[in-house]
Order: C-alpha cells, then sequence, then structure tokens
C-alpha cells in the first residue's frame, strides 16, 4: 500500500466520519432505547455497517413484526448499494479478490460519493486511498455507535435537540457533490418525486428503493451515447 495515498484516504475519511458521528450516537442511543444492549448494538454497527438499514432494524424489533419483514425492509433501504457496487465494480477490477471483497463491504454513501470523485479525477481509485478512507469512517462509526449505546439516554429525546435532521441534510451535502453530473437536474427531481409519491402510497422503507431505481430508469431513458465517427470517415 502507498502511505501517500493511504494518508489522503485517511484525511477524507476523518472528514466524513466526524461529519457522522451524530448519527452514531442517535443509532447508538435508540438501539438500547429499543431493548438492545450496548455490546449488541455496538455489534451490528460492525457487521451491518449500514446506518439507515440499521435504525429501520432497531426500530423494528420491538414492534413483534415478523423476522422476514425486518430483513426484507433492511434490503430495501440497502438496495441502492446494488446500484453503487454496480456503478464501482468496473474500477475496482485490479484489486485482488480479498480486497474487493473488502472493498465491496465498506462501500457505504460518503465512501462511494468520494470515490466517485476520484474516478473523475484520476479515472481510478487507488486501492491505498480507498481503505485509508473506509479504515477511518469504519472505525468512527462503530466507535460512535458504542458511545451513543452506553451514554446516549443522557441526551434525553434527540429529536427536541434537532438530531433528527441530521441524516437527511447529510444525504443532500452527498447528492449535491454530483451537481456537475449530466442530467442532474432531470434524474435528480424524478427519483425525488417518486420518492414522495411511494411515501404517501406504498410507505416506508420501499419509498427508498422506489426511488431509486425511478432515478435509474430516468438515467438510462435519457441517455444519449457518444456519437462515434463512421469507419469510412476521414478527418
Amino acid at each position: 500500500m502507498s502511505s501517500s495515498f493511504f494518508r489522503q484516504g485517511a484525511r477524507a475519511g476523518m472528514v466524513v466520519g466526524f461529519s457522522t458521528l451524530p448519527f452514531g450516537l442517535l443509532f447508538g442511543a435508540v438501539a438500547v432505547d429499543g431493548g438492545m444492549t450496548p455490546l449488541e448494538a455496538t455489534m451490528m454497527s460492525g457487521v451491518i455497517f449500514g446506518g439507515a438499514s440499521q435504525l429501520v432494524g432497531v426500530q423494528m424489533f420491538g414492534t413483534h413484526v415478523p423476522a422476514w419483514l425486518i430483513v426484507l425492509s433492511v434490503f430495501a433501504v440497502n438496495f441502492r448499494h446494488i446500484l453503487y457496487s454496480a456503478a464501482l465494480s468496473p474500477h475496482l477490477r485490479a484489486y485482488s479478490p480479498l480486497a474487493r471483497f473488502s472493498a465491496l463491504f465498506f462501500l457505504t454513501d460518503p465512501q462511494f460519493a468520494e470515490a466517485s470523485k476520484q474516478v473523475d479525477r484520476n479515472g481510478k481509485v487507488e486501492p491505498s486511498w480507498y481503505f485509508g478512507m473506509a479504515f477511518v469512517v469504519y472505525g468512527l462509526w462503530v466507535a460512535s455507535s458504542a458511545i451513543g449505546a452506553l451514554f446516549g439516554r443522557l441526551v434525553g429525546d434527540p429529536a427536541a435537540l434537532g438530531f433528527d435532521v441530521l441524516l437527511p441534510v447529510y444525504f443532500l451535502g452527498l447528492v449535491l457533490g454530483f451537481r456537475r453530473r449530466p442530467l442532474f437536474s432531470i434524474v435528480v427531481p424524478i427519483s425525488a418525486t417518486a420518492s414522495i409519491l411511494a411515501m404517501h402510497t406504498v410507505g416506508s422503507p420501499w419509498h427508498v428503493s422506489i426511488g431509486a431505481l425511478a432515478g435509474v430508469i430516468a438515467a438510462l431513458v435519457l441517455h444519449k451515447p457518444a456519437k462515434t465517427a463512421d469507419a469510412g470517415e476521414t478527418s
């Protein structure tokens, strides 16, 4: 691993990791409030490593919902990661099989956003940079979940402190990072509209996947492949 690229990735991970600390604290507090022990909440963050889906899971655990429905709901929330992996996998072909598997485990929303920027700038994602960022974000997420689980009850009602708006603001920042991409001004409103309609008709958490699918379909329909010169054409 190149130490220079690793440090660059770690610095990017520090920015992302510290910005998600309140969200990790919130998850830990909600998990314990829902009946999990601090150890169980911490292990859930370490094994699943998916903030939004973890919150969906812990909120359903205490409602006597069948286990299969919890699994299906978590899958619905995490469906976007299938799209992330499909988009990023071509740039991970040079990785070893173990490194590629590990990279996909760490493929969270900010990891995908920052890796996509690396592709735009350099045409590739250096493994050292990728894992430098991933290790820092992962470590801070698990640590913040543990702290929230241990001391979250001292905070009281997270919504009263405005913590409930952190996740929407965080995702809005990620989306705006792609504002210079082609079709951004068309695909994003279509995806958002579909998600809002699904929220009021189908319900949560399915609106997440439906909004994502609507955006993908819109991008596929509106995408215009680059024209290539005819074989017999001369410049």
